[in-house]
């Protein structure tokens, strides 16, 4: 469990006001990696706060540059960004843990948060709700072009599912092989005789083309 960096209270999960001080924690990056401000105002803007964000750099195995907002800690990557920050901070993992998956979920989730769609920070479009991997427990907002923002404490709550096994689990979900999907039918179609079905077609075209030509001569 994270603590405040003030008083060292304990701050239960995606909670950033310690009840004990009232100071707000960064409980995504304080005490996760070293981190140095960059820019203080870049020309992105939070999708919740209207600010511009800040841009910091990790100290990781190479530097990598983020955006986050300095007043509610929400994080913007770049395209593939995230997946840099994870592999650098979750390795060795070698099963899946089921159980603790739905423990963090179970302590993490935060079922009262309101459904919000909310800007990208670069083109201001709209972005996508996404759950980010299986049993991830995390819907993060995706701009397709530019990135992806997590509210604070999602990259905390992905950064465990990955060390519970939880990566691995996603893969293993992606390798099964699809299941086909029953053939739909139409009034133009037959299920189970294709060659009965083309001739249907065929007859259906036939007498369209009667009627559009003889409204139209």
């Amino acid at each position: 469990m994270a603590r405040c960096k003030s008083c060292s209270a304990p701050l239960p999960a995606n909670i950033n006001r310690c009840s004990y001080c009232n100071v707000r924690n960064d409980v995504d990056l304080h005490s996760k990696h070293q981190y140095s401000i960059q820019t203080k105002h870049s020309n992105r803007v939070c999708p919740h706060c209207e600010t511009h964000l800040q841009t910091i750099k990790l100290d990781i195995n190479h530097p990598l540059l983020i955006e986050r907002c300095k007043t509610c800690f929400g994080l913007f990557f770049d395209l593939g960004e995230i997946d840099i920050l994870l592999e650098n901070s979750v390795s060795n993992v070698s099963g899946i843990n089921l159980d603790l998956i739905k423990t963090i979920n179970k302590d993490r989730f935060s079922s009262h948060k309101k459904i919000k769609y909310i800007k990208c920070p670069v083109c201001r479009d709209y972005m996508r709700r996404v759950n980010f991997g299986h049993k991830s427990g995390v819907i993060i907002d995706q701009c397709t072009i530019h990135g992806i923002w997590l509210d604070s404490g999602e990259i905390t709550h992905l950064m465990e599912w990955k060390k519970a096994g939880g990566a691995l689990l996603d893969t293993k979900e992606k390798l099964k092989p699809k299941k086909k999907t029953p053939l739909q039918t139409t009034g133009f179609t037959h299920p189970t005789n294709f060659q009965h079905s083309k001739y249907d077609e065929l007859d259906l075209l036939e007498s369209i083309s009667s009627l559009i030509y003889k409204i139209f001569t």
